[in-house]
């Protein structure tokens, strides 16, 4: 994606390059250590065919590189340096999730306390 097509506001231009599900989990697995891509897809569990289209939508926007390694043909993804910027972004949400999970669960524990149906 070329800078004229980002979007205006700085959320859009985030949901653009990493808004969609799949593309969030590979990058929070990049920033653990690199992986080749029988790794990756093994820890996801996504399809070959989306995670191949993630990880050349990642790599067409800086975000990942692909280094092949001319002896074994076995290619090792990993993020570059604008790719591990996101790491802040990741954390958050990974913060977030774990509180939603957490009043989550009290919302429907009182929920069922109070609960005056008699069936």
């Amino acid at each position: 994606m070329n800078y004229k097509e980002l979007a205006s506001n700085s959320v859009g231009v985030l949901l653009q390059l990493v808004g969609a599900k799949w593309k969030l989990l590979i990058i929070k697995e990049l920033l653990l250590k690199e992986h080749r891509f029988c790794e990756l897809k093994k820890k996801l569990g996504c399809t070959s065919k989306v995670l191949t289209r993630c990880l050349k939508e990642m790599e067409m926007d800086g975000l990942v590189v692909r280094e092949n390694d001319d002896k074994s043909k076995i290619a090792e993804y990993y993020l570059t340096d604008i790719g591990y910027t996101l790491r802040p972004v990741i954390d958050a949400m990974q913060k977030w999730g774990k509180e939603y999970k957490r009043l989550r669960k009290l919302m429907e524990k009182y929920n069922n306390e109070t609960d005056l149906s008699w069936t």
